[in-house]
């Protein structure tokens, strides 16, 4: 028996309400181009709203013009989807606060992870939202999860209760050794001579 190996998230779909509320959101205020849009297949009263969340691949959408918005937080249950979190530049982050308040729209403000920065607001239909902005940049040919990997690793090794900095830097470090070479006999730390 094999597995079914995933290579990446498709595409996520929601249940939105009226085209024009998915528009003003999506694109109008997180800035993902609207690239296309057809009947729902499945639903043919309802369209299928297509966005580019910055990556290339898709947040789609099904609408219906006599659905209107409900701000209603959507319920917490076991099998319910929680947040939905983008990547975010931290250019982008240090405005994310000032440019949710501008619209009314209710945030927790800058929130610290240990590997990332987050701030957390919902969307016109109740849906958590979160923008992410990671504390690091992986080496070359080196991915975020091969980071948090490595920095989860040396977290359990030292007891601690979450990652912090120093965990990612010495991720980091290590990482950069295993993957990158050097002509020095040794790679370990060491004090400039004076």
């Amino acid at each position: 028996m094999q597995k079914i190996q995933t290579q990446g998230v498709h595409h996520i779909t929601l249940i939105g309400a009226d085209r024009q509320t998915s528009i003003d959101f999506w694109e109008g205020v997180l800035g993902m181009p609207f690239v296309f849009e057809q009947p729902n297949l499945d639903v043919p009263q309802e369209s299928h709203l297509y966005f580019d969340p910055g990556d290339g691949r898709l947040i789609t959408i099904f609408t219906r013009e006599d659905r209107k918005p409900d701000p209603t937080p959507n319920p917490e249950g076991i099998g319910n989807l929680h947040h939905l979190a983008f990547n975010v530049s931290r250019a982008t982050f240090t405005q994310a606060q000032k440019r949710l308040d501008e619209r009314g729209i209710k945030n927790t403000g800058e929130v610290d992870r240990g590997f990332m920065y987050s701030i957390y607001f919902r969307d016109p239909l109740g849906q958590l939202i979160e923008l992410a902005c990671y504390k690091f940049f992986p080496p070359p040919g080196v991915t975020h999860a091969e980071v948090l990997l490595q920095a989860h690793k040396i977290r359990v090794a030292r007891g601690a209760y979450a990652i912090s900095d120093e965990h990612l830097a010495d991720a980091l470090e290590a990482l950069v050794q295993r993957t990158t070479g050097s002509l020095s006999e040794t790679r370990e730390p060491f004090s400039p001579r004076a």
